[in-house]
């Protein structure tokens, strides 16, 4: 029995003295940043429209930051200032937890609860597990159990968000005889998406009619009104680009800016899907280029990620809540119906109502969170668009990004002016209050 217990007790040692010397999982902003290039490219292969991509970036980004920011001096959690997140409980700190490691885990595991394709995210969670278990394996362990706790309290706070409720609301009733009506356009014809959007809990604004804004021009025909030279302006500036080719500069501007991950391509018979990102995902690539640039650390990164998705989200909820509340027709419609049956625009029109530009609000309130964090005069090389076959485009601010995002939509063939320059006040609105209402940052922290 002695001899047993010597040698057990020397084995227990032996592991502790192991332990020891394993070195500890590193975990950097480039970690971070593959984890959401792999959560948009699932996103991208299961075809999530514009808003419901917003609230796949959002939930993620708050459970990486919430693991984190109750265990810091540097940062400020999102207990009780998020809408409906008061009853996060605090979870003990264990010994050897890597709170990089548990933040990521946390990522990962909300992540894979938000799509389709929900086994590329596990598989990939999965090889990630193997690599970080031989490493450090206590570490490992503390950290994936610290990151699921976080995950499951975030998971618990999002599925009372509406967003299950409305999967079961009735579609978009399209039969209308009133010309000012939003009809689906070609070449699919596809019904209006998400028209109970603004149904969903926002996370800072107080409803979704917060900024609510101005009422369109009142729809006319008649060549003198507001609406109609509105109209008309949309048809002339159009006709203008193409006349200049397929180089135009304001051609490769709308091009730059489509995000329509419902565009359909026709081939003889058949219809299929070019796939691409959504606006969100843009500005989401937009921050991580900010990131890299200013070589922001691991907790720095996940900060800027987070706060750039909760004011995305917030210009969805608010923009969609205003697009079915209008319910104006697209001047695609209007122009092949009523001036000229052969016009085409230069890019597909999306399959939803047209006021407000919803890239003009998405665009507008991410720049302001991101010129917070990052400063005004923040120049840029956009490469976002890259892999999807376009070339990258050079900025000397995050809002000159945001205008340009905003002015490609009347390029592009499918907004009026005043969708453009509402939106831009809209998403302004959202982005100053995400900056003000929500406190991320302990000024009085240690450097």
């Amino acid at each position: 029995m002695k001899i047993n217990f010597s040698i057990s007790i020397f084995l227990f040692l032996s592991l502790l003295a192991c332990q020891e010397n394993k070195q500890s999982i590193k975990i950097e902003r480039e970690h971070y940043h593959h984890a959401i290039d792999k959560l948009t490219e699932v996103m991208v292969h299961d075809i999530f429209s514009p808003p419901v991509a917003s609230r796949i970036y959002v939930y993620p980004n708050i459970a990486a930051y919430q693991t984190f920011s109750d265990k810091s001096e540097k940062y400020f959690p999102l207990t009780n200032q998020l809408n409906g997140l008061q009853n996060y409980e605090a979870i003990p700190v264990q010994a050897q937890l890597n709170l990089n490691l548990a933040s990521l885990i946390a990522y990962i595991n909300v992540s894979s609860e938000l799509v389709f394709s929900k086994e590329i995210i596990t598989n990939y969670r999965d090889s990630l597990y193997l690599e970080w278990k031989k490493i450090n394996p206590v570490e490992f362990e503390v950290s994936k159990k610290h990151g699921i706790q976080v995950a499951e309290q975030i998971i618990n706070w999002m599925q009372m968000d509406g967003y299950v409720e409305t999967r079961n609301m009735p579609d978009y009733n399209i039969f209308s005889e009133d010309p000012s009506v939003w009809q689906p356009t070609p070449p699919a014809y596809m019904k209006g998406i998400e028209p109970h959007w603004n149904k969903l809990r926002p996370f800072v604004l107080d409803s979704a009619s917060q900024f609510k804004p101005v009422p369109p021009p009142e729809f006319s025909l008649e060549p003198g009104s507001k609406f109609y030279k509105e109209l008309i302006s949309v048809y002339n500036i159009n006709n203008t680009i193409r006349g200049a080719g397929d180089e135009s500069e304001e051609i490769a501007i709308a091009r730059f800016w489509d995000c329509n991950p419902f565009v359909s391509v026709n081939k003889g018979h058949f219809m299929f899907a070019d796939k691409k990102i959504s606006p969100g995902a843009h500005w989401v690539g937009i921050c991580k280029i900010a990131c890299n640039e200013t070589e922001a650390d691991f907790k720095k990164s996940v900060y800027a990620q987070t706060k750039t998705s909760i004011a995305i989200a917030d210009a969805f909820i608010s923009c969609w809540d205003e697009k079915y509340r209008s319910n104006l027709v697209r001047p695609e419609t209007l122009i092949t119906k009523y001036i000229d049956s052969e016009w085409l625009p230069i890019l597909q029109t999306p399959p939803f109502p047209e006021y407000t530009s919803g890239h003009s609000v998405v665009s507008n309130s991410a720049a302001e969170v991101l010129t917070d964090m990052f400063g005004e005069n923040f120049g840029f090389l956009d490469t976002t668009e890259i892999p999807y076959g376009l070339p990258s485009r050079k900025f000397n601010s995050f809002k000159d990004a945001a205008n340009e995002a905003a002015r490609s939509r009347v390029y592009g063939g499918i907004h009026y002016d005043s969708a453009v320059f509402e939106g831009i006040t809209q998403g302004s609105n959202i982005g100053k209050l995400v900056n003000e209402k929500i406190d991320f940052l302990n000024t009085n922290a240690k450097p």
